[in-house]
């Protein structure tokens, strides 16, 4: 279903890295603070996707935070100067994990909250709407539109739960699949979804590899494809509401959208996070992963990195707690 080599070269590759990052040589192992700091500074600086356009000047950081290391600091302290420096990046999938506390930049904090779901439960699809798999959904507008809410891709998408939704709501003039605080997961789930609204084999973005120590050396563009599935499909409008916290997989979405007509973005720019993350281990144990690969527009640009723009733009009003502005716009889309 799913015809897309440069994923499966970038599992390898993160599968191969984390594996020689794991098993490392007891000789690297060290509490030193500066051997520490100097290992996730190089490992960055060689394979770190997004410099450019994220406008991070890392030799100047080096300057910045190598002057808070010292000997004998606190393992907490050396962790907030470490994960204040990835924190630079400002990329949630830039993170540093110890057992005691994890890094993160929290792009989803950038904007308003454009979501909530007891308001969508008590003025739109009821009480008794469905679960399948990890949808919720219902009939919405009079019957009229299937809404259909997807909050993460971690969870399995099986070919049963989406035959089901496909055929439950056929008869309508629409769908809406709203991704509002969807903060990702499996790529192949993506492609799972977005097999069901295309009728021929689509190319829907680009990727390349950071593969040397430039900052601009990358590996040449491939395609990534969505194949049309091999059974229900879905035809009609579909409209996919997005906000901030729309991230990761969930921007992939957003990003393969601009390639399907029928397809349409209502609410806020997506948080971003299309490049996918490589990781290994700190002399001192600690893991840690950073954006290894750019996902690229159909024109080969990077710029969605930094997040995917709706076809409408609409924020929610929050001095309304009964009306769901975005979840209004795309009725009136499809209607």
């Amino acid at each position: 279903m799913i015809r897309i080599k440069l994923i499966l070269s970038v599992i390898t590759l993160f599968f191969l890295s984390s594996c020689e990052k794991v098993l490392f040589e007891e000789d690297l192992a060290s509490t030193n603070p500066h051997e520490n700091f100097e290992y996730l500074w190089n490992e960055c600086n060689e394979k770190y996707a997004y410099f450019d356009l994220k406008g991070v000047d890392w030799d100047a950081i080096k300057t910045a935070y190598s002057s808070k290391i010292y000997q004998g600091m606190s393992e907490d302290s050396l962790f907030n100067v470490l994960g204040g420096m990835l924190k630079e990046l400002k990329d949630d999938h830039a993170n540093l994990i110890s057992n005691f506390n994890t890094s993160f930049y929290g792009v989803e904090y950038q904007a308003q909250d454009n979501f909530d779901w007891r308001i969508i439960v008590d003025n739109y699809i009821t009480e008794d709407y469905y679960l399948s798999g990890p949808f919720a959904h219902n009939f919405i507008a009079n019957n009229e539109i299937g809404y259909i809410r997807l909050s993460t891709f971690t969870n399995p998408i099986n070919s049963e739960s989406l035959d089901f939704i496909l055929d439950r709501y056929k008869n309508t003039k629409g769908l809406i699949l709203d991704l509002r605080e969807n903060g990702g997961g499996a790529i192949p789930n993506v492609f799972q979804l977005l097999s069901r609204f295309v009728e021929t084999e689509t190319l829907v973005y680009y990727s390349r590899i950071k593969a040397g120590s430039g900052q601009n050396d990358f590996t040449d563009a491939s395609g990534a494809y969505v194949q049309p599935y091999n059974g229900i499909r879905f035809t009609k409008n579909v409209m996919v509401l997005t906000d901030r916290g729309t991230y990761s997989s969930g921007s992939l979405l957003a990003l393969a959208t601009k390639a399907l007509p029928k397809v349409s973005l209502v609410g806020d720019t997506t948080g971003g996070g299309l490049g996918i993350p490589n990781g290994g281990q700190l002399p001192n144990g600690w893991t840690y992963r950073f954006s290894a690969t750019q996902t690229l527009t159909l024109d080969k640009q990077p710029g969605y990195e930094n997040g995917v723009p709706p076809d409408v733009m609409i924020q929610f009003d929050w001095s309304d707690l009964n009306k769901d502005e975005i979840l209004e716009m795309a009725i009136n889309e499809l209607l």
